[in-house]
C-alpha cells in the first residue's frame, strides 16, 4: 500500500527525499549482504586454519626437525664454518621458549612432540581435530538474524551501540557453530525493543550514503586481505571440499618427509 509520503509529485516524478530513501534503502541491504558473505568467509578461513594446523602442524615440526638434523649432521662431517652457522641457525628456530605448549595449541613442549603429535605422524589412529563448520541451519538464521540486528540499520547512538553488541554475541555462536544459541537469540531479538524510524532529511540521507560508502570500502580491503592470505588462497582452491584439500598437502608433506629422512640416512651413512 502506497503511503503519503512515498506518493510521486504531480507530473510523476518521485520528491528528491523519495529517491533518496530507496538509494539508502538499497545500500543498506547490499551492504549487509556483502557483511554477511564477508563474516562467512571469514569464519570459514578461521575454520580452516584451525584444521590446517592441527593435522598438519606436527608435520611441519617433523620437516622442520628433520632439515636441522641434516644440517648439524653434514656439519659434523665438514667442520666448515659456513655449515656450522646453518645448523645452529635451524636449531636455534626450534628451541623451545617460554609457553610454547600454549603456542603451538598443545602439540608440543619442550621435550618434543605430545604423544598424539607422534601418533599422527606415525599414521595410528588419533582424535580427531575439532570440526567447527556451520550448519545450513546455522548459516539461516546467521542471515536472518544480521539483516534484522545490523548495526548499520540504526539511526541513533544509543540504538547502534545495542544492535553492535548483539551482532558480537550473533557472531560468536555462529564462528561456533552453535544453533540452538542462534535459535535464543532470535528469539531474544524478537521480544526486544524496536525502536521507531524517524523520518530522515535529504542531508541527513546523503550523509548516510556517503557514510555507507566508506564502510563498503573498508569491508574491500578486509576482503582482499582474507582472500589473499595464505588460509584464505588455500581455501579457494577447494571451497566445497577442503578436507580433501588437506589431505593432499598431508600426502605431499609425507612424501617430503621420506624424502628428507633419506636425505638424513644418506648424510649419516657418509661417516
Amino acid at each position: 500500500m502506497t503511503t503519503p509520503e512515498a506518493e510521486p509529485e504531480q507530473g510523476g516524478a518521485p520528491r528528491p527525499e523519495e529517491r533518496l530513501e530507496q538509494a539508502v534503502r538499497a545500500a543498506e541491504q547490499a551492504l549487509i549482504e556483502y557483511e554477511i558473505a564477508l563474516e562467512t568467509f571469514r569464519v570459514e578461513v578461521e575454520n580452516f586454519s584451525r584444521l590446517h594446523e592441527q593435522r598438519l602442524g606436527p608435520v611441519y615440526a617433523r620437516l622442520e626437525e628433520l632439515e636441522a638434523q641434516i644440517l648439524e649432521a653434514r656439519a659434523a662431517r665438514t667442520g666448515d664454518a659456513d655449515d656450522l652457522r646453518r645448523a645452529d641457525e635451524a636449531r636455534a628456530r626450534l628451541m623451545p621458549i617460554p609457553g610454547v605448549e600454549e603456542l603451538l595449541n598443545g602439540w608440543m613442549d619442550g621435550d618434543g612432540l605430545f604423544p598424539e603429535a607422534t601418533a599422527m605422524l606415525t599414521d595410528r589412529a588419533v582424535r580427531p581435530p575439532q570440526r567447527v563448520r556451520p550448519s545450513e541451519e546455522a548459516r539461516r538464521l546467521y542471515r536472518e538474524l544480521a539483516r534484522k540486528a545490523h548495526p548499520d540499520l540504526a539511526q541513533e547512538e544509543a540504538e547502534r551501540v545495542r544492535r553492535e553488541e548483539f551482532i558480537t554475541r550473533v557472531n560468536a555462536a555462529y564462528a561456533r557453530g552453535d544453533e540452538a544459541e542462534l535459535r535464543e537469540l532470535a528469539e531474544e531479538w524478537a521480544a526486544g525493543p524496536v525502536p521507531e524510524r524517524r523520518p530522515s532529511r535529504g542531508e541527513e540521507l546523503y550523509a548516510r550514503l556517503e557514510w555507507l560508502d566508506r564502510r563498503k570500502e573498508l569491508l574491500t580491503l578486509l576482503a582482499k586481505e582474507l582472500e589473499e592470505s595464505a588460509i584464505g588462497a588455500m581455501l579457494r582452491l577447494a571451497p566445497d571440499d577442503p578436507d580433501r584439500l588437506l589431505e593432499e598437502i598431508a600426502e605431499q608433506l609425507a612424501t617430503q618427509v621420506r624424502e628428507r629422512e633419506a636425505e638424513l640416512a644418506g648424510v649419516l651413512a657418509q661417516d
